[in-house]
C-alpha cells in the first residue's frame, strides 16, 4: 500500500494496511471514509494506484469515528468543503456538524445490516463507492460535466449580428440558459448592456458556408439572428443539442430538476419570459441570491407553475409564493406539510394544486379561497374521514385525489347536493362501504383495492367505474348509467350480474372476471356497443345463443365449466379477433361459417388445456386470419396436413402436451410463423420448419427426437432452439457447429465417457423453462445447482429484470458464490441469507444504480444444530418471485411478495420515506416493488433487504415450485400444484406451466423452475433403533459382495480411480441408493451384549462419532453410519502403488473388457466393529455350511487390522464431503458393479453393486451383472486369479485397545484412518480374503 505521508491511501484495490486495520479493532464506531477529488465521476475510475500529484483523482483514506463531523475532517485536512454523492446521481453539500461515518453507517442499517461489526466492514470495501461516495471540494463544489452543459453554456467566442455582411464578428461572452441567448456587449465582461434573445418557438441551423458556425434566429415578425463562430466541433454540437431542446418548447419551460443545484443560476434571472419552472430534486440553500427565498425577486411575474421539492421544506418559503400573482400550477408534494398558511388564498389564478404525500389530515381551508383551482392531487397523506359538505362549499373542486389515505369512511351528514365534483380517486383505502349518490356529476370513479361489500353511485353522468379487487356482492346505480363506457369489477364476490349493466346503451368494456357468475345474461352479449368482454375465472357452465350479429372483437372465457359453444358464435361475431376458451372442457368447437367462404376475422385463438382432438383440425381451417393459435395440452393424436397448409398467415403455434408423434411437412406454408412450441409430445421426426424465413423461436423439448435432418444453412432469424428432454437425441459435431450462431441453444449434456454419466446423486431433482413472451429479449434467469459445492445441498433462484437483462445475468452468476462466503461467516440462515442479498446487491455496481431485478433464492441444507435431522429449506425475495412448496397435496407459499398493492406494511413504509407513487401504484413511476436488487437510486424507498423464512422438510414435501411475477399473475398457486402433480418429469412441469401462462394471456418474460423432492421418509433407509427385544435376537447376517463377472477372453485394462472407488450411481438419489443399492453387505457377527449399530442415510446423517468396540470391553458404542467409506480404505494416499486417483494401474493377471473398470463402494446404513482377529468364518455355522458351494462364486472381503475389525465412524456431512477419500463420491454414474479385489496392502475392501428396483424396506438382493461389461478372465490365469481372490488366512497380531482408545481421544480424529493400521514390525499381513458369487 502506498502513502502519500499522511492518512491517504492511494491504492483503490487495497486500501487497508496494519494500521487501519488496527484502527478498527476493539471499537466497532470507528472506521475511514474514503474521499475522492473534486471532479465528480459517474463511472468510478479502474483499480489500481493513482498519483498524488493528480488531485481530481486522488483517493484518499481519513481515519475516523462516527462522531466525527464535516468540520472537523475538513479541519484535519485543511480543507474547505465535503459533498456526499448517492448512487452516482446527486450531490450535495454536507453540512458543518454533519457526521460523514455515521452517514455511512445509517445508510447500511437502512439497507438491511444488523451487526455493527459486519457494518463497519462493509463501510470499508471500495465497492461501496458505487451506492455513497464522498467528494472533497477544496475551492469550489464539484460539478458533473454533463449536468452543467445541460444547465448552463458559456464562453467567448465570435459572434455577428444580423444575416447582412454590414455587421462585423467581435469576441464576444456568449450565455446559453434558461430560454434565451445572451450576448454581453463587452468581450470577457457581463457589464454593459447584455442583449438577450428568447429561443422558445424560434430555430437554430448550422452555417455550411462557415465551419463550426451556428445561426440562432428568435419568433415573431421582429426576429433577431446572432452568427456563433465556436472553436472547435465539440463546442459546436453541444451548444447545438441544447439549443435544438428549447427552440422545440411550445411552452417557456425550464427544468433544472436532479441537478444538485443549491441555487438558482444567476443567468436564468435573464430570462423575462419562464411561464413553468421544475426546481424538484435538488438542494436548494434558503441564503444567496438564486435562493429560493429570493427568488420572487427575480423570477418573472409571467410564471404560471412552479415545481418544488424540499426534503424538509419551510414554511417561509409558502409565505412567499403568494407574489407569484400569475402562478397557475404548484406541486408541493412530497414534503411534510399539514397545513397551507392563508396567504397563499391571493393565488387567483391557480388552477391546480399538488399536496401529495404530505402530512395533511385534513382538506385545507384555504382552498375554499382558491377559487380558480379545480384540480387537487392529496394522494398519500392521513386524511381517513371524508366530509361530503366539504367538498360542497369547495364549489370549484373538480378533480380529486385521495389514493392511499387510510381513509375509512366517506360522510354527508348535510345530505347536501355535490354538484361540480366529476373525478374522484379513492383507490387503495380502508372502505368497507360506499355512498356516492349525493355527487350528482360523477363521472369517473376509481375505488379499487378497497374493502368494499356494498357501493352505491348516481348514474347521471357516470362515464367509468372501476372497482376492482373488493368483496362487492352488490351494486346500486341509478338511474341507468347510459353513458357508462368502461365497467371493471373483476376479482369481486358477483353472483349475478346486475340488470344495469345490460341496459347501458354505450357501454364498451366489461371486466367481471375472477367472480362468481354461474350464467351470462343474453342481453349483454346482444349488446349493440360492446367491444371487449372479460368473463374468465367464474363458474359459467354455457354461454347463451347470439341471435343478431354483435360488434364484439374480445371476448376471454378462460377457466370456466364450458363443455360447448354456440353454433353461431362465429357467424354473428364477425369482428371477433381475440377469443380465450383455456382451462374449460370443450370436445368440440363451432364451425365459423355455414357456407363454404368464411368471413372470420379472428386472429388470435387460444384453446389450451381443453378435450379437443383432431377432429378440430377442419374447424380451425376456416379461420384463415389466424396469427396465434394455442392448442396445448389437448387431446391431438394428429393435425391434419391439408388443413395447417391453409393457415398461411399463422405467426404463432403451440402444440405442447399433445399427443402428436409427427408434425406435417406442411408447417413450411406458414411462411409467416416466427414461434413454434411443441414440447411434451411423442415427436420422432424433425420438422421441416428450418427453411421458414421468419422463424425465430422452436421448442421441441421432451420429445423422442432421434435425429435431426439439417439443411445445409440455417434461417439468419433463428434465435433460440430447445431440445433437452430428448433422451435419444445425439448431435453430431457437425450439426453443433451449425448451430453455433443461434443466441440460445439448449440441449442436454451427455457424457463423453462410454458408459458414464455425469450427474449428481441427490434427494431431488430439478427442471426450469425460460419464455421471452413477446419481448424481443429475455429478462428471467435462473439459477440451479443440485449439489453446492461437496456438499449434499443445493441453491436455487429465479431473477426477474423485469425490462433489463443485465441484473438477472449477473445475479445469477454470482449469487451462488457470494451464497458460499456467505455461510464461511455465519451459521445463523437468516443471517447468511439476508447478507447474500446485501452484498450482492453492492457487487452489482454501476449496473445497480439505475437497473434493478426481483430475486428469490432457495437454499436446502441441514440444520447447523441439528446435523442429523432432516433437511431444511431457507427462502429469501424481494420483489415479486415467489416460492410455492406443495405439501400433502396443497400450496404452502414460502416467500412474500413485496409489491405495493400486495403488501400494507411496504406500502406504510414507503409513504413515510415521502416516496412519490404514481396512479398505477409504482415508486416514481419506475417500479411497482418495495424490495429489489439494484435500482439503488431509490433508496431509502426501494431496499435490498430480503424476507427469509426457513421451514424443514418432510415426507408429504413434494415438490417446490419457484416462478416469477408473470407466471403467478395468470396461474393460481392451487394449479400450479396441480399441474406439477399431473406431470411427473419436473423440467415437462415447468414447461407446461410457462405454456399455461402464455395461455392465459402472458405477454411478458417467464420463468419457472419445478424441484422434484425425496427427502421423506418413505426414501429414507435409515435403520429404526433396535429395541430390546431386537437386540436379544443374535446377529444380523448381511455382508458386502464382490462380484467378478465371467466372459469370454479379450484383452483390457483395468484402470483405478480415486483409489479403487467410484462414484455414486446418479440415476438414484443418495436416500434411494440405500435401499436399492443390490448391496447384501451385512454387520459382521456381534456379541449377543452388544447393540448393534444404528442405520443411517445422507437424509439423517449422524452427528455422533462411533466407537471402536474393543473385545471386553464394557462399553458400548453403537455405530451410526452416513453413507461414506473409510478413509484408510480408499484414501489414494494409502494405496500400495502410490498413485492418485487419477493415476491408472493394470493389475497383474486381470483383464477387462475395454471400458474403465471401477469399484463402486456402498457402506450405506452398514456398520463394522472391532472384533477378535479369528475369522468369523470359522465361528459363524452359516458361513461353515456354505462354504464348499460358495468358495466357487465372489468373496466378502473382511478388513482385519492386526486381528480386529475397525468400526468406519460416521462423521458431520460436512467433513465427510470435504474428505479428499470421500470426495469421488458425488458425482458421476457407474457403468457396472464389476469388481476385482487390489493388491494386498488395501486395508479394508467394502463393495456395493448396482441396485435393482426397490421395493420395500431394505433391499438386500444382489443385483445381477451387467453383461455389457464384465470381467474377462483368460484362461491361463484363471486358477491363478482365483487363488489371488480366495486367498490365505493372514497371521495378524492384535492392535491393542489403548492405541485404539488414544487415537480416538485425539483432537483430529481422522488420523485414525489417515495413518497405517500396522502396528506390528515386520510386513505387511495379507488381508483374508473370501469370494462368494451373488446372483439373482
Amino acid at each position: 500500500m502506498k502513502r502519500n505521508g499522511s492518512h491517504s491511501c492511494v491504492t483503490r484495490k487495497s486500501r487497508f494496511g496494519s494500521r487501519e486495520r488496527d484502527w478498527l479493532k476493539g471499537d466497532p464506531n470507528r472506521g475511514c471514509v474514503c474521499l475522492y477529488g473534486a471532479t465528480v465521476d459517474m463511472q468510478p475510475c479502474a483499480s489500481g494506484a493513482q498519483s498524488s500529484s493528480t488531485p481530481h483523482n486522488d483517493l484518499q483514506l481519513v481515519l475516523c469515528t462516527t462522531s466525527t463531523t464535516m468540520q472537523e475532517l475538513c479541519a484535519q485536512r485543511d480543507g474547505k468543503a465535503l459533498y456526499v454523492q448517492l448512487h452516482g446521481d446527486l450531490v450535495r453539500r454536507l453540512g458543518p456538524s454533519e457526521r460523514p461515518l455515521q452517514m455511512v453507517y445509517e445508510y447500511l442499517t437502512t439497507m438491511g445490516y444488523t451487526d455493527p461489526v459486519r457494518i463497519q466492514q462493509e463501510a470499508a470495501n471500495s465497492d461501496l463507492s458505487c451506492l455513497i461516495r464522498f467528494y472533497s471540494g477544496e475551492c469550489k463544489r464539484p460539478v458533473n460535466a454533463d449536468q452543467q452543459e445541460r444547465t448552463l453554456l458559456k464562453g467567448v467566442f465570435s459572434v455577428r449580428k444580423g444575416k447582412t455582411q454590414l455587421h462585423k464578428w467581435a469576441e464576444r461572452q456568449v450565455i446559453l440558459c434558461g430560454t434565451c441567448l445572451i450576448v454581453a456587449s463587452v468581450k470577457d465582461s457581463l457589464t454593459g448592456k447584455m442583449h438577450i434573445m428568447p429561443l422558445v418557438g424560434g430555430k437554430v441551423e448550422e452555417v455550411k458556408r462557415r465551419q463550426h458556425c451556428l445561426m440562432f434566429s428568435s419568433a415573431g415578425s421582429q426576429a433577431q439572428t446572432y452568427f456563433v463562430n465556436f472553436d472547435t466541433l465539440a463546442d459546436c454540437q453541444r451548444w447545438y443539442r441544447q439549443a435544438s431542446k428549447i427552440v422545440s418548447q411550445t411552452v417557456s419551460l425550464v427544468d433544472l430538476s436532479c441537478y444538485s443545484l443549491e441555487t438558482v443560476p444567476e443567468y436564468l434571472f435573464y430570462s423575462q419570459d419562464i411561464t413553468h419552472l421544475n426546481l424538484r430534486h435538488n438542494f436548494m440553500t434558503l441564503e444567496g441570491s438564486g435562493s429560493l427565498i429570493n427568488l420572487p425577486r427575480y423570477v418573472t411575474s409571467h410564471l404560471c407553475m412552479l415545481l418544488v421539492y424540499i426534503k424538509y421544506i419551510l414554511y417561509i418559503i409558502l409565505y412567499d409564493l403568494f407574489t407569484y400573482l400569475f402562478l397557475q400550477t404548484l406541486f408541493l408534494d412530497g414534503n411534510h406539510l399539514d397545513f397551507l398558511p392563508e396567504e397563499l388564498g391571493s393565488l387567483s389564478q391557480l388552477n391546480s394544486l399538488g399536496l401529495s404525500f404530505n402530512n395533511f389530515s385534513q382538506i385545507p381551508a384555504v382552498l375554499e379561497k382558491l377559487s380558480g383551482v379545480d384540480k387537487l392531487a392529496m394522494a398519500g397523506n392521513r386524511v381517513e374521514t371524508l366530509q361530503l359538505c366539504t367538498l360542497s362549499r369547495i364549489n370549484h373542486l373538480k378533480n380529486i385525489d385521495l389514493r392511499l389515505n387510510g381513509l375509512q369512511c366517506v360522510k354527508n351528514d348535510s345530505l347536501e347536493v355535490v354538484s361540480q365534483v366529476t373525478q374522484l380517486d379513492l383507490r387503495d383505502n380502508r372502505l368497507a362501504s360506499l355512498d356516492l349518490s349525493s355527487i350528482s356529476n360523477l363521472e369517473i370513479l376509481h375505488c379499487q383495492r378497497n374493502q368494499l361489500g356494498m357501493l352505491t353511485i348516481s348514474g347521471f353522468t357516470l362515464r367509468m367505474l372501476n372497482a376492482s379487487s373488493n368483496c362487492l356482492t352488490t351494486i346500486s346505480i341509478y338511474p341507468v348509467p347510459n353513458l357508462l363506457t368502461h365497467l371493471d369489477l373483476s376479482q369481486n364476490l358477483l353472483e349475478y350480474l346486475p340488470d344495469w349493466v345490460c341496459d347501458c346503451r354505450k357501454i364498451e368494456m366489461v371486466d367481471i372476471a375472477h367472480n362468481l357468475l354461474s350464467e351470462l345474461p343474453s342481453r349483454l352479449l346482444s349488446s349493440l356497443s360492446l367491444r371487449k368482454l372479460l368473463v374468465g375465472n367464474n363458474h359459467l357452465l354455457r354461454v347463451p345463443d347470439l341471435l343478431d350479429h354483435i360488434p364484439l372483437e374480445s371476448l376471454d372465457l378462460q377457466h370456466n365449466k364450458l363443455s360447448s359453444l354456440p353454433e353461431s358464435l362465429f357467424c354473428k361475431a364477425l369482428n371477433l379477433k381475440y377469443l380465450n376458451l383455456s382451462a374449460n372442457a370443450l370436445e368440440t368447437i363451432p364451425s365459423c361459417s355455414q357456407s363454404e367462404e368464411s368471413l372470420s376475422t379472428l386472429q388470435e385463438l387460444y384453446l389450451t388445456g381443453n378435450n379437443l382432438n383432431e377432429n378440430c383440425g377442419s374447424v380451425l381451417v376456416g379461420h384463415q386470419n389466424l396469427r396465434v393459435l394455442h392448442i396445448a395440452y389437448n387431446q391431438f393424436l394428429s393435425f391434419p396436413p391439408s388443413k395447417l397448409s391453409k393457415l398461411e398467415l399463422l405467426e404463432e403455434l403451440n402444440l405442447s402436451g399433445n399427443k402428436l408423434q409427427t408434425i406435417p411437412s406442411t408447417v413450411s406454408s406458414c411462411k409467416k410463423l416466427h414461434t413454434l412450441i411443441a414440447h411434451s409430445n411423442d415427436i420422432n421426426v424433425f420438422p421441416e420448419i428450418l427453411s421458414l424465413p421468419e422463424i425465430k423461436l422452436v421448442d421441441l423439448s421432451c420429445n423422442q427426437l432421434t435425429e435431426i435432418q439439417l439443411p445445409e444453412s440455417l434461417p439468419p432469424t433463428l434465435q433460440e432452439l430447445d431440445l433437452t428432454g430428448n433422451n435419444s437425441l445425439t448431435l453430431e459435431p457437425k450439426a453443433l457447429n451449425l448451430f453455433s450462431h443461434i443466441t440460445t441453444l439448449k440441449i442436454d449434456q451427455k457424457s463423453i465417457t462410454t458408459g458414464e454419466l455425469q450427474s449428481t446423486s441427490t434427494p431431488w431433482n430439478h427442471g426450469f423453462s425460460e419464455t421471452r413472451g413477446q419481448r424481443n429479449k429475455l429478462c428471467v434467469s435462473v439459477l440451479a445447482v443440485d449439489q453446492l459445492g461437496d456438499s449434499a445441498e443445493a441453491c436455487y433462484g429465479v431473477f426477474d429484470g423485469d425490462r433489463n437483462e443485465e441484473v438477472p445475468r449477473l445475479l445469477q452468476c454470482t449469487m451462488g458464490d457470494v451464497l458460499c462466503e456467505e455461510m464461511q461467516h455465519c451459521s445463523l440462515d437468516s443471517v447468511y441469507m439476508s447478507n447474500t442479498f446485501l452484498t450482492s446487491h453492492r457487487k452489482l455496481g454501476m449496473a445497480g444504480q439505475k437497473l434493478g431485478a426481483s430475486a428469490l433464492l432457495c437454499y436446502i441444507h441441514h440444520e447447523p444444530s441439528d446435523l442429523g435431522g432432516y433437511f431444511s429449506l431457507t427462502v429469501a425475495n424481494v420483489g415479486t418471485c415467489q416460492a410455492v412448496l406443495c405439501r400433502n397435496g396443497q400450496p404452502v407459499t414460502l416467500s412474500k411478495v413485496y409489491s405495493l398493492e400486495n403488501c400494507t406494511e411496504e406500502m406504510e413504509r414507503v409513504k413515510l420515506s415521502k416516496a412519490i407513487i404514481t396512479e398505477d401504484n409504482k415508486v416514481s413511476g419506475v417500479t411497482c416493488c418495495s424490495r429489489l436488487l439494484g435500482c439503488s437510486y431509490l433508496s431509502p424507498w426501494v431496499l435490498p433487504k430480503p424476507y427469509v423464512h426457513t421451514v424443514p422438510l418432510c415426507s408429504q414435501d413434494e415438490f417446490l415450485i419457484l416462478g416469477n411475477r408473470a407466471l403467478f399473475e395468470r396461474v393460481s398457486y392451487q394449479e400450479a400444484v396441480l399441474t406439477v402433480q399431473a406431470v411427473r418429469d419436473p423440467q415437462a412441469a415447468a414447461k407446461k406451466l410457462c405454456s399455461l401462462a402464455q395461455s392465459y394471456g402472458c405477454k411478458d418474460n417467464i420463468g419457472a423452475l419445478v424441484l422434484s423432492l425425496h427427502v421423506g421418509e418413505d426414501s429414507c433407509t435409515c435403520e429404526p433403533p433396535l429395541t430390546i427385544t431386537d437386540l436379544h435376537r443374535g446377529p444380523h447376517t448381511n455382508s458386502s459382495s464382490l462380484t467378478v463377472p465371467h466372459g469370454p477372453s479379450k484383452p483390457a485394462t483395468l484402470m483405478s480411480s480415486s483409489g479403487g472407488v467410484s462414484e455414486l450411481n446418479s440415476e438414484v438419489s443418495p436416500s434411494e441408493v440405500g435401499s436399492e443399492a443390490g448391496s447384501t453387505a451385512s454387520d459382521e457377527h456381534m456379541s449377543t451384549t452388544a447393540p448393534r449399530s444404528e442405520r443411517r442415510c445422507s437424509i439423517h446423517p449422524s452427528t455422533v462419532l462411533c466407537g471402536i468396540m474393543v473385545p471386553g470391553s464394557t462399553s458400548q458404542h453403537p455405530g451410526i453410519f452416513q453413507r461414506q467409506p473409510s478413509s484408510a480404505t480408499f484414501s489414494s494416499n494409502q494405496s500400495d502403488i502410490n498413485l492418485d486417483s487419477d493415476d491408472e494401474a493394470q493389475v497383474q493377471g486381470v483383464i477387462s473388457n475395454g471400458s474403465k473398470l471401477e469399484v463402486e463402494v456402498d457402506i450405506h446404513c452398514c456398520a463394522f466393529q472391532l472384533r477378535s482377529g479369528v475369522s468369523d468364518r470359522n465361528k459363524n455355522p452359516h458361513f461353515g455350511k456354505e462354504s464348499d458351494k460358495l468358495c466357487n462364486q465372489n468373496s466378502v472381503v473382511e478388513s482385519a487390522t492386526n486381528g480386529c475389525l475397525l468400526a468406519v465412524c460416521g462423521r458431520e456431512i460436512v467433513d465427510l464431503k470435504k474428505s479428499p477419500s470421500t470426495s469421488c463420491l458425488f458425482g458421476k454414474k457407474l457403468s457396472n458393479g464389476s469388481v476385482v479385489a487390489p493388491e494386498d496392502s488395501h486395508n479394508i475392501i467394502e463393495v456395493a453393486l448396482e441396485a435393482p428396483k426397490k421395493k420395500s424396506g431394505y433391499f438386500t438382493a444382489p443385483a445381477q451383472q451387467d453383461p455389457e461389461d464384465q470381467l474377462i478372465v483368460p484362461p491361463c490365469l484363471e486358477q491363478e486369479v482365483r487363488e489371488q481372490l480366495r486367498g490365505q488366512t493372514p497371521v495378524v497380531s492384535c492392535l491393542s485397545t489403548a492405541s485404539i482408545t488414544s487415537a480416538l481421544s485425539s483432537s483430529v480424529w481422522p488420523s485414525v484412518f489417515t495413518q497405517p493400521l500396522v502396528s506390528a514390525p515386520g510386513p505387511s499381513p495379507m488381508i483374508q480374503q473370501e469370494v462368494y458369487d451373488t446372483a439373482l
